[in-house]
């Protein structure tokens, strides 16, 4: 991720000079510059003081920007709060990984993000927002519009090019696949009953891999292979 780990503040190469990023950093526009330092400073106050920390303010004084830049591209707290939690947690490229195989591109995808979850609290800010989720209907409109719908939107694109591939019947309800993909990382995430490591989202992957491509010949209960007549 090219953003600077919170604490640290934004890489020279990428710091706005002046309170509306004046400073070009050669290739890169400066108003991309203004953007990703606020999304730094939201994602520092978020990380280290609870969502409760992030106000227009006190994001500016951190990014060395005016309130005005960061209202030009979000016009609420809970907006540029959503945002900064998914652009850390999601891979800098736009789109997702495209390895040829459905396997390898779930394998990718699941454990860049484990890789980026597990590195800082993320767990305990998500919980937080899951919670205000819940109780306020216009908070949970907006979280799932904002963080929830763009990375379901990136697992739906992996499985729909895993159906032009032929890898999984055409009849696959994707919506499903993509919840049994993320509902038992976010599972272990929320609750703590387990790590949540990359191996384990390799063992989901496996498991929801061989469900769609109806091949579940062999199982794994409680850790012991068990061949399978086919269907």
């Amino acid at each position: 991720m090219t953003t600077a780990a919170p604490g640290r503040g934004t890489r020279d190469s990428e710091r706005p000079e002046g309170p509306e990023g004046s400073g070009r950093a050669r290739g890169r526009p400066r108003s991309e510059l203004a953007r990703r330092a606020i999304l730094a400073a939201a994602t520092e106050l978020l990380l280290a003081q609870g969502p409760g920390a992030v106000s227009m303010d006190a994001v500016a004084a951190r990014a060395g920007v005016s309130k005005a830049t960061i209202y030009r591209w979000w016009p609420t707290k809970e907006t540029l709060t959503l945002d900064a939690l998914y652009f850390q947690l999601t891979e800098p490229t736009p789109e997702p990984p495209d390895t040829g195989t459905l396997r390898g591109d779930l394998t990718e995808l699941l454990t860049g993000w484990i890789a980026r979850v597990s590195d800082r609290p993320f767990g305990r800010v998500i919980g937080t927002l899951v919670t205000e989720a819940a109780t306020d209907p216009v908070f949970g409109a907006l979280y799932r519009e904002r963080y929830v719908e763009p990375r379901r939107a990136q697992a739906r694109l992996l499985f729909r090019r895993a159906i032009a591939r032929g890898e999984i019947g055409a009849g696959t309800d994707v919506e499903a696949a993509v919840d049994l993909v993320y509902g038992p990382l976010y599972h272990r995430l929320l609750h703590g009953h387990a790590p949540l490591t990359q191996e384990f989202a390799v063992t989901v992957v496996d498991v929801v891999v061989a469900g769609l491509a109806g091949n579940l010949r062999t199982f794994i209960p409680n850790g012991r292979a068990v061949a399978q007549p086919p269907p």
